[in-house]
């Protein structure tokens, strides 16, 4: 509704400025194309602030977005992006500013693509297929590569004439594609595939030259992606230039700069193992010219010792402490003989003295009983009885024991 004003009768700034407030939130939410020209992120800070630009009418407009709405895209929205964007317009009173309140971001042509492509990047990365544990190693030498490329492409040429230079006796298996366009993933998937059936191949390099993110797009493909990390094979992307980076690079084994890069990195380069071999045989020869030096030393040192000029001299020496040790047992040997036989002349004498022959000498005699027993005193004695006697000399005599007074 039109306003009733003059110059007489004004309304003030600030009345005019909420009026155009008022009209602004009955608009609602809208979507706005047009051209990021400023990115503001503050660290920390829950909201990000961009600014758009009208290229064809050089208008440009404040936006604010929370910051997880921007990084829903960030990767792949930057400076100079075109996207559309979902905003509520909002009239800042006191300024006298508009802005956009982003509810949602969405690039626009090669960025949408790209959107695309990181949020399958994403998928395919949370179910393990770009884990380094699954990255296979290449053999030192392969006998025979399977190369995946265009028909009389550069990038063939290249892999095949640079892996000649380097190493001249390898073989390829080669499988002639579609590159680009709606035929390239089946005949791509059906080539690795083929290849990685193959016995003999111990290798698989796709290869390509560089083009556009369109051009490549075929090298991101799900089915592509899937069929390289189902292979038994080690597989090399060598896809473009350095800065392309399609999904094949990640799940691949190794990825090469470019398809020259692959042709090195897949064989050994002849020149440089030659000279390799020629290094590891003079480091041989210079360990076994020291190893032998060493052990001459070590002999030289062991034949100069004394026991080595006179061997006989450790012998000499050992008898003369064999014989004193003789020397020594025979005189403890005769040292015991002697107190052996002086204890035993004792312990003679002792017996000899305490003997009853020896009593028996002295001029006494022994009386036994018929049964044996020796009589020891009057009182055991009866009249008549015949006794046994025993002196020192001549056989035991008879003696009748007379009537006691």
């Amino acid at each position: 509704m039109a306003l009733n004003t003059s110059a007489e009768a004004p309304i003030p700034v600030g009345e005019v400025s909420r009026l155009i407030g008022g009209w602004i939130d009955r608009l609602g939410a809208v979507w706005v194309e047009g051209q990021i020209t400023q990115i503001s992120r503050r660290p920390g800070a829950g909201v990000v602030f961009l600014t758009l630009r009208d290229p064809s009418h050089d208008i440009s407009v404040s936006v604010t977005c929370f910051r997880q709405v921007f990084d829903a895209v960030s990767d792949v929205v930057g400076e100079g992006a075109r996207v559309v964007v979902l905003a509520k317009p909002e009239w800042y009173a006191p300024r006298g500013t508009l802005s956009l309140r982003a509810a949602e971001i969405r690039p626009v042509g090669i960025g949408e693509l790209l959107a695309r492509l990181e949020a399958l990047k994403r998928s395919l990365g949370r179910e393990g297929l770009f884990d380094l544990d699954r990255k296979r190693p290449l053999p030192f030498l392969p006998q025979l590569i399977g190369l995946v490329t265009g028909r009389a492409s550069a990038a063939e040429r290249d892999v095949l004439e640079n892996a000649r230079l380097r190493w001249p006796a390898v073989r390829f298996e080669v499988r002639n594609v579609a590159v680009q366009g709606a035929h390239a993933v089946p005949q791509v998937v059906r080539a690795v595939q083929d290849l990685d059936a193959h016995d003999e191949v111990d290798v698989i390099v796709v290869a390509r030259g560089g083009g556009s993110v369109e051009d490549l797009l075929p090298f991101s493909d799900e089915r592509l992606i899937r069929a390289v990390a189902e292979c038994r094979t080690p597989v090399v992307s060598a896809i473009g230039h350095e800065p392309d980076s399609p999904l094949l690079d990640l799940v691949a084994d190794l990825r090469a700069s470019t398809p020259t890069d692959a042709a090195k990195r897949v064989v050994p380069d002849v020149g440089e193992e030659l000279e390799r071999v020629a290094h590891l045989r003079q480091r041989g020869v210079r360990a076994v010219r020291a190893l032998l030096e060493r052990e001459e030393r070590g002999l030289a040192h062991a034949l100069a010792r004394p026991s080595m000029e006179r061997p006989h001299r450790m012998v000499e020496e050992r008898e003369e402490q064999v014989s004193a040790l003789v020397d020594r047992a025979r005189r403890t040997v005769r040292h015991l003989l002697d107190r052996a036989d002086s204890e035993l002349s004792h312990t003679r004498a002792r017996v000899v003295a305490l003997s009853p022959a020896a009593t028996l000498e002295r001029g006494y005699a022994v009386l036994q009983h018929a049964d044996g027993h020796v009589v020891r005193t009057a009182d055991e004695l009866a009249d008549g009885e015949v006794l046994r006697a025993r002196v020192a000399s001549g056989d035991p005599f008879e003696v009748t024991v007379g009537p006691r007074t």
